[in-house]
Formats: C-alpha cells, structure tokens, sequence
C-alpha cells in the first residue's frame, strides 16, 4: 500500500506540485504569520534531498573518464551555456523583477535532476554515462553556485555568497554524508536487487518533501507572489524559452556523440535539479521572496518535456532516424 502510494505520487509529479502550489498559495493568505512555517523548513528539506541522494552512488564519479565526451559536453553546457541564456532571458523579461531573474538563475545552475538517469534509460540511451554525468555535475554545482551567484545576484539584493556554503552544507552535504551511510548499509544487508526493489520508495517519499516544501515556500511568499498575479503568471514564458533552447543546444552537440551517448548528453543539460534549488532558495537569507515562483513553475514544465522527448529519442536510437524525422513522425 504504502509503495503504491509513493510510487504514485512520483508518477504525478505535475498535479503534486500544482495542488502544493495552489494550497500554498492560499495557505499563505490564511494565515496570519506565514513567516512562522520556517521553522519547518530544514526538516521538511532533510526529507526532500537526502531519498533522492541515496540512489547516487559517489563511485560513479571515478569512472568519468571512461564518460568523457558526455560528461564534458554536460559540464560545458550546464556551467558555460545556461549561465549566459539564463542571463539574456533575465534582462529579456525580467528588467526591474530581481526575484525572478534570480530564481532563473538557481533554475540554470544547479542541473542533472535524478531524473537525468530515469529519462535516460526510458530512451534507451547510456544509462553509465547519465549517472555519472549526474553526479560529476551535482558536485560541480556545489562548488560553483555561491561564485557564480556573487555575480550574477544584482547589488540591490542583500545577498551573502560566502554564506552559502555553509546553507549548501547543510542542505545538500549533511543528507549526502546520510544517504551515503545508508546506501552501503542496504547493500550489505539486502544485496544489489534487495536495493533495487526498494529505490523507487526513497523517489517517492523525495516526492512528498517536493510537495511539502513547494507548499511552504509559497505560502511564506504568497504576498509577494500574488501582489501581481500576471507578472508572476508571466514568469512561464521565459522558462519556456530556456527549456526550448537548452534542449535545442543539446540535442545538436548530441548529434556528434551518437545516439546512445547523445541522448544522455540532452537529460544531462535539460533536466534541472529543481528540489535542490528550490532547499537552497528557502534555506538562504536575503534573497527576494518571489525567487522561489520560477523554481515552483519549472517542476510544471521539465516531467512533461522528459516524457514527450523520450517517445522521440527513443525512435531516433532504435531505427537511426534523424531527430528532425523521428519529430516528422510523431507528429
């Protein structure tokens, strides 16, 4: 019942996130201090990030030689590429709304979701090189962000970069410290298909931390979000955009690695790592309110252009059709 249940809730990602959304933002209109639910916010993301951690096994990270060609397309793309369009879209749309062009920029650097691995192997591609794609990328990401945050925050934001390794330490290293202690002791006890069976519970209960902290997040910024509902309904255009070009750029330096390797080359750049931007917005002093809403609307695009893009990834590495024809075909 209870694997039923999470399992579920994994699989409705989407309308997990809207419900949470929209009971948030309610919630946060109801009630009279919103700003009292932060004292649930480092448990709440304790039980978001450290179940999907557990299903990383740092050890991939020593086989990225072996991945090179995908691993450093991944690493170009996520640390060169998005930081630049994440910078053009934000001066596009969002001149005068620092909340938003932050909360993109958190969207553009923190990638490879534990998604990249799933979509991946749903589109028959090399599963090996998105895992470690996933975590060389996960480690960078801790490394850079407060770096590339020190520019790219605008000086109107009272912002602390040097603060933040000790947020992202508490918000990504203590859980994977945690699930590292934890993956090895399921190994010794149930053995790799014992762990098999069980890693679809821990993406389900990282599920409901999502769902928890989306909630929370907008209730503690409902007043800010809703002071002007079309700027924020607007907020999806640009996303759109990023989405569309990231998987565009993608798709097009896949083509020089093959199928196989190109296709975990595409979930290595498009898919994002929203819960561990979302843990370290909310756990982060000084930045805008609204920087959580482009974060929140992102879990509503990546699942369904996961879905749509693997039925035609998965023609183009099984019958060797262009892209171009396996989109032909579909449509």
């Amino acid at each position: 019942m209870i694997r039923r249940l999470l399992t579920g809730l994994k699989n409705r990602l989407v309308y997990v996130v809207v419900g949470s959304l929209a009971s948030g933002l309610a919630a946060g209109q109801l009630l009279a201090d919103p700003r009292a639910l932060r004292a649930a916010v480092v448990p709440i993301l304790f039980v978001m990030v450290y179940p999907m951690l557990v299903n990383v096994s740092l050890r991939e990270v020593l086989a990225v030689r072996e991945h090179a060609a995908p691993v450093g397309g991944s690493l170009s793309m996520n640390f060169l590429f998005t930081p630049v369009l994440a910078v053009g879209l934000a001066r596009l749309f969002f001149d005068g709304s620092p909340g938003y062009a932050v909360g993109l920029y958190f969207v553009a650097l923190v990638p490879t979701s534990g998604m990249t691995a799933a979509w991946t192997g749903l589109a028959d591609g090399d599963l090996e090189a998105a895992v470690v794609a996933t975590a060389v990328n996960l480690l960078v990401a801790v490394a850079v962000l407060p770096v590339y945050l020190s520019v790219l925050v605008p000086g109107s934001v009272t912002f602390q970069p040097d603060r933040l390794y000790a947020q992202l330490a508490r918000v990504i290293v203590a859980p994977m410290v945690v699930a590292v202690v934890t993956r090895w002791v399921l190994l010794r006890r149930l053995g790799q298909e014992g762990f098999e069976r069980v890693k679809p519970l821990f993406g389900g209960v990282s599920t409901l931390g999502v769902a928890a902290i989306v909630l929370v997040a907008t209730a503690m910024r409902s007043t800010a979000i809703l002071a002007d509902p079309i700027a924020s309904a607007s907020v999806v255009v640009p996303l759109v955009a990023f989405y569309a070009v990231v998987f565009a750029v993608g798709s097009g330096l896949g083509r020089l690695l093959g199928p196989a390797r190109g296709t975990a080359l595409v979930y290595a750049t498009s898919m994002r790592n929203l819960s561990v931007a979302l843990a370290v917005i909310v756990a982060a002093d000084g930045l805008p309110a609204t920087a959580v809403l482009p974060v929140a609307l992102s879990y509503l695009l990546q699942p369904p252009l996961g879905a749509i893009s693997v039925r035609f990834r998965r023609a183009a590495v099984h019958d060797g059709v262009t892209l171009r024809e396996a989109v032909a075909r579909l449509v």
